[in-house]
């Protein structure tokens, strides 16, 4: 948020219900809130004249309402509508709104399931592990959409394996990235499954997995070599805190 919040003093006597979440909404803050953290999962059931008519009646916001009328009159785009009200709101500074201008234009021609992806994604890249294991499962969970294909799953357990990586649960990035290779067949998610077995396996187990998969000796050769030059840099680094920011995820974890 900036510097300078423009809080709105009209509440609503009746919320607007939003069914998907079951959640009720009495303010414009409220809905601006709604709109911005659903950014990815925002569809035309938010783009209705239901909406227009509790911003008139209920808030007061006639001319926003009116605007947003004439937007659904005129088969304006989702991504149009969800701006108009968080413009006319003014609760976002201008950088927090360039942002979502541009989360919005990314996702605008996604599917669902795509951009279910893109908000774990996110959550990954901002260090919210635990929140992106969440997401990327239930996209592996839910009934499969044939049209996204399978390369798309096959790059969502490669995803869930980096997740779980950063979570110190390499038996699970393990079978993840396994489950990646398969599909994909991508070196860069063999040589991520390789690494984390060695991560969690015993020595002779470890061992025994390169005896049976001869094709993995050369991955190998390179995993240890990563690992070799890994070890080397955190000695050159303040290892003691690496290893308590280490600890600190794995406690959040438990």
């Amino acid at each position: 948020m900036g510097s300078l919040i423009l809080c709105h003093n009209k509440k609503a006597s009746q919320p607007y219900k939003i069914t998907r979440i079951h959640r009720k909404i009495y303010t414009i803050e409220e809905l601006c809130y709604y709109l911005c953290n659903n950014l990815y999962l925002i569809d035309y059931t938010i783009m209705n004249e239901k909406i227009c008519e509790w911003l008139y009646s209920e808030l007061d916001m006639r001319e926003l309402a009116g605007e947003l009328l004439d937007l659904i009159q005129k088969k304006g785009t989702i991504e149009q509508f969800v701006l108009r009200i968080l413009e006319h709101a003014r609760i976002y500074s201008e950088p927090e709104m360039e942002h979502i201008r541009n989360v919005l234009d990314r996702l605008k021609d996604q599917k669902e399931i795509e951009r279910r992806k893109y908000k774990a994604d996110n959550l990954l890249e901002s260090g919210e592990y635990e929140s992106a294991i969440l997401v990327y499962l239930s996209i592996l969970q839910d009934e499969r959409d044939e049209s996204a294909g399978e390369r798309f799953y096959g790059k969502v357990y490669g995803c869930l394996g980096a997740a779980y990586g950063r979570e110190l649960l390499y038996e699970q990035a393990a079978s993840m990235y396994r489950q990646a290779y398969e599909i994909c067949q991508d070196e860069t998610m063999l040589t991520a499954y390789i690494y984390a077995c060695s991560r969690y396996m015993q020595e002779d187990e470890y061992r025994k997995l390169l005896e049976e998969n001869p094709s993995y000796s050369r991955t190998a050769d390179r995993v240890e070599q990563m690992i070799e030059e890994k070890e080397s840099g955190m000695k050159e680094e303040a290892a003691p805190e690496i290893l308590e920011k280490w600890k600190h995820q794995y406690r959040r974890y438990l």
